[in-house]
């Protein structure tokens, strides 16, 4: 009887660990059979939104890990994924749905969107589970631009993600990624932060949040940058001055990316802060096309063709080029470079729905992932790129 047991447990021990670790590969393999074959716009944005709607209340947990075997012991242990790497899968999705909405009034996705604010946050507008890290500010700046809901219901939740960021601002002026980390400054931190702090700005009078946001801004241009070349690394020493990690992470550069021109989105209206804005949007674009690939993407690193393609780089980048055709002199090149990232996205776009080959999320400083796959944060920047690029030709019909 004994002997039962113990096969009995070691036959469905092995079943565990297989169905765990071959699923995943399997899922990928039959997902990726006829991917590419969207040649129609208006066919893959519905795809891609239809598929962000079915992950906004589900969203598909993204690995901490880039362990491939027995990863049931990653799940056991808590190091197969974490909420921060969710806050901005979710915020991606929201803001790819919300620029869905400017051109198609659709009652069902803002069912979905009320039924996810349900499940955040409570009767009084606070967050059920309060954030802990900064990452959060980004879903925060994303429940700020839906238009079809009082704002000022959550006015105590968006208080208290404006304290987490005040309340990890450095002796430099500067915000922390952590604040186990005090020394460092992290270039995913611009994207996280700035376009909350320049909304909720605008939005409650506060001109230390916008100030804070454009300090951030400029100085990681200062300290962060490739000195005559424009690419950024990934952190620096705030002591030191010392960059540290990979000079031209392509996700790096998108951080920076969206985090310049949605505040920019969000400031333009002011002539205050304008011209200093525009001067980094244009200069970092002419670096940015400067290293799009052949194939219309940018790759996990930037500066070397031999790299991967990462869709998420790609996504974002685009997204950020084509805000910033808006701006004289660099116009038609960025209308241009984003039309080929839209192609590239285009091609990776498995028969689902679903935009693959996404690099994994980022282990440490100078610690990558090697891992291409989904990744909820860049469906939502592909929504948010082709349905900008729809609301644009609209608007030059009308003015025609």
């Amino acid at each position: 009887m004994i002997v039962e047991v113990f096969i009995y447990f070691l036959f469905m021990s092995v079943l565990i660990v297989v169905v765990t670790d071959i699923l995943p590969i399997m899922n990928n393999w039959i997902g990726r059979i006829h991917i590419g074959r969207y040649n129609d716009e208006l066919l893959w944005n519905n795809s891609i939104t239809n598929r962000a709607t079915s992950w906004l209340l589900k969203t598909p947990k993204i690995k901490v890990t880039d362990n491939s075997r027995l990863i049931i012991i990653d799940m056991f242990k808590g190091n197969y994924t974490k909420s921060t790497i969710q806050h901005w899968q979710k915020a991606s999705l929201l803001l790819g749905l919300i620029e869905y909405l400017k051109t198609n009034r659709d009652k069902e996705i803002e069912n979905q969107i009320n039924i996810f604010l349900e499940k955040h946050f409570n009767q009084k507008g606070q967050w059920i589970e309060k954030p802990k890290h900064i990452d959060s500010a980004i879903l925060a700046y994303a429940i700020m631009k839906l238009d079809f809901i009082d704002i000022d219901k959550y006015k105590s939740a968006l208080d208290y993600i404006w304290e987490l960021i005040n309340d990890h601002i450095g002796n430099d002026g500067t915000v922390e990624y952590r604040k186990f980390m005090e020394n460092y400054r992290y270039i995913d931190t611009i994207g996280f932060i700035c376009p909350f702090l320049s909304t909720y700005g605008i939005k409650y009078n506060k001109e230390d949040c916008i100030n804070l946001a454009l300090k951030q801004i400029e100085e990681y241009e200062k300290y962060g940058m490739l000195k005559d070349n424009g690419i950024p690394c990934h952190v620096y020493d705030i002591n030191s001055k010392v960059p540290l990690g990979l000079f031209g992470w392509g996700r790096g550069l998108g951080w920076f990316a969206i985090g310049l021109i949605d505040t920019w989105n969000e400031l333009k209206g002011s002539k205050k802060y304008n011209v200093k804005l525009e001067d980094s949007i244009k200069n970092f674009a002419k670096v940015v096309i400067k290293y799009q690939q052949p194939n219309g993407g940018w790759n996990w690193t930037v500066t070397r063709s031999e790299c991967r393609t990462d869709s998420s780089s790609t996504a974002t980048l685009g997204w950020f080029l084509l805000n910033a055709a808006q701006l004289k002199g660099v116009s038609s090149d960025c209308l241009e470079s984003s039309d080929k990232a839209i192609r590239y996205l285009m091609g990776v776009t498995r028969k689902s729905g679903s935009v693959d080959f996404s690099q994994g999320d980022t282990k440490d400083i100078g610690v990558y992932s090697s891992s291409f796959n989904i990744l909820p944060f860049t469906q939502g920047f592909c929504i948010r790129s082709i349905n900008l690029r729809v609301l644009s030709e609209l608007q030059s019909k009308r003015v025609s």
